[in-house]
């Protein structure tokens, strides 16, 4: 077989202390290492139009077309994988390399393995052949290394460094009009890796009672868990995040009891204002989470009215068990694969046996069909529009002080059952009860985009990402967004919102579309055509006729505007 040589941008992935982990877990750490290479990294690879060559035990070797699309690709494995067991160095050089068989190797490939050992876990690491080639296509910041002698490379190759987290050109936020705060991850104290869930269970119920207070504004979740597990300077977190104090603390769960400590700190002059120790049995963990949540705020808003404080506090569930089912289905439906979905949906229905009163898992379940409806993993259509219906309903009687679970119906409610009405009517219950709910917003702007009221969706898009500046899933109000944008005639702007979001959410159907729309619609006719074929790998025999059965717009001509595009993007008919 005759060798092959070209230049090709080449990208080197390792598994960070693989030794050490196989060592102390063998079977774990395979199937752990399965998982990220079939879920993240092959899916990712495809959809940038990469060739996996080699998957080595712990390392990966793939060859791009484009230094382009392999710095986007390496940015989309990293964020993807951000939080996860296994963490990946990712080393980038553009270079020659001889193809054999199925093999790759030279120089090209020699220096990008030797620049993946410069990349810190979670971030990247490439050459100044690739740095040149991006730095003016891709809105990226990088850290200048400089010039480093790599082993068994001849001359010094110089290297920049892109970090784990996404960098962002944004001007530091202002901070808002009302004392605002960001609650990050408590540490789990309890020595028992497995109760992550349960501890990130209970801040996010912090933060839900905090968001109730219509005198606070507090960032949502998704924001600030992308500091879990890092060490964090506080200062740079309220610039970073918008906000005046910073609630940090820990929880240490043992037998029948459970302790929460917290410390709330003025992120502009990094002083203690306040911390405190709370112990309870475990039977009583609502009660302990209600006196962490009114003694944040009555460090803060010392005026604030008692009525709210009261009306802060919720007992949403007198039975333990199916509280931590209901965490465990929230947990599950955090990984967005067909089976952490039906995972998620069993676990929901489970806590809704133990405690048919508790409304969040009804609205979780009918979030997880919003998704299967998405994605297109539906099996019977008629059956679950109406169970979406009932659960609806049955949030509707018991869910009254539940803003998760009316918004998430009402998602349910827009996408699967097309009853925009309902729909926008539900999410505005829950956005009155808890005007801190980014998601809430982020959902209203989805329906606001259906019913054909833009201005009023960019309004309600933009408060999401707000209150939630840098969440890895901000995809979504992204992608509203992108489809808004196009609606108003600026696909420049919707293809950059479409393609930032893209990175979180490669095969993502609907915003595949957006993309390839946007993109088509804004002139690059090549562009979208590439995204094109992926659609069609990803939904074979999907059509311009089968549209209408997709998208929710009241508005034909608002219908007609992504057919258009995707019609010159090349989707048969």
């Amino acid at each position: 077989m005759t060798d092959q040589r070209r230049l090709a941008a080449i990208l080197v992935a390792d598994v960070v202390g693989y030794s050490k982990l196989v060592g102390s877990d063998e079977s774990g750490t395979l199937s752990r290492l399965r998982t990220l290479r079939s879920e993240i990294i092959e899916p990712v690879i495809g959809t940038h139009g990469g060739r996996l060559f080699k998957a080595m035990g712990d390392g990966f070797l793939v060859e791009f077309a484009s230094a382009v699309r392999a710095v986007t690709a390496a940015q989309a494995i990293q964020q993807a994988n951000a939080g996860g067991a296994l963490q990946l160095r990712i080393g980038l050089h553009v270079g020659d390399v001889v193809v054999q068989g199925d093999d790759l190797m030279g120089d090209g490939v020699n220096i990008a393995a030797r620049i993946e050992s410069m990349a810190d876990p979670g971030g990247v690491a490439v050459s100044r052949a690739v740095h040149e080639q991006v730095r003016d296509r891709l809105a990226l910041a990088f850290t200048d290394k400089g010039e480093v002698s790599l082993k068994n490379i001849a001359r010094p190759v110089h290297v920049f460094a892109l970090g784990g987290k996404v960098p962002t050109t944004a001007p530091t936020l202002a901070l808002p009009d009302k004392p605002s705060i960001a609650v990050l991850p408590f540490q789990n104290m309890s020595g028992d890796p497995e109760q992550e869930y349960f501890v990130d269970g209970l801040v996010e119920d912090i933060i839900t009672a905090l968001s109730r207070f219509k005198s606070l504004f507090v960032i949502a979740r998704n924001s600030s868990f992308t500091y879990k597990g890092n060490a964090v300077d506080i200062k740079q977190v309220g610039q970073e995040l918008g906000v005046r104090y910073v609630l940090e603390g820990s929880v240490r769960k043992a037998a029948s009891k459970v302790r929460i400590t917290g410390q709330l700190i003025d992120a502009q002059t990094g002083a203690h204002l306040w911390a405190d120790r709370f112990d309870g049995p475990l039977e009583q963990i609502f009660e302990v989470q209600d006196q962490v949540a009114a003694s944040v705020v009555g460090a803060i808003v010392p005026t604030l009215d008692r009525a709210e404080v009261e009306r802060s506090k919720r007992k949403p569930v007198d039975n333990l068990d199916a509280y931590d089912l209901f965490l465990r289905a929230r947990d599950k439906a955090k990984d967005a694969t067909k089976e952490s979905m039906d995972e998620a949906l069993r676990l929901s229905y489970r806590s809704i046996e133990l405690s048919p009163t508790f409304a969040a898992p009804h609205g979780m379940a009918a979030l997880v069909y919003a998704i299967r409806k998405t994605q297109g993993w539906v099996t019977d259509k008629a059956k679950e529009e109406a169970e979406v219906r009932r659960l609806a309903v049955r949030v509707s009687q018991i869910g009254q002080d539940d803003a998760s679970a009316l918004c998430f119906v009402g998602h349910a409610m827009a996408w699967v059952c097309r009853d925009l009405e309902t729909a926008a009517a539900m999410i505005d219950s829950g956005l009155s009860i808890n005007p801190n709910f980014a998601t809430g917003w982020a959902e209203r702007g989805m329906v606001s985009l259906s019913l054909g009221e833009h201005e009023a969706a960019v309004d309600q898009l933009n408060r999401a990402l707000r209150l939630s500046p840098i969440d890895i899933r901000r995809w979504f109000a992204e992608m509203i967004l992108a489809y808004v944008r196009v609606m108003l005639g600026d696909y420049v702007e919707a293809y950059s919102l479409a393609s930032k979001a893209l990175l979180h959410r490669p095969n993502n159907l609907t915003l595949l579309l957006a993309c390839s729309a946007s993109q088509a619609l804004s002139g690059d006719v090549v562009g979208a055509r590439e995204r094109i074929a992926t659609i069609k790998e990803l939904r074979p025999g999907l059509t311009l006729a089968s549209l209408p059965q997709l998208f929710v717009f009241r508005r034909q001509q608002d219908l007609h505007r992504v057919i258009e595009g995707l019609r010159l993007a090349g989707l048969p008919e």
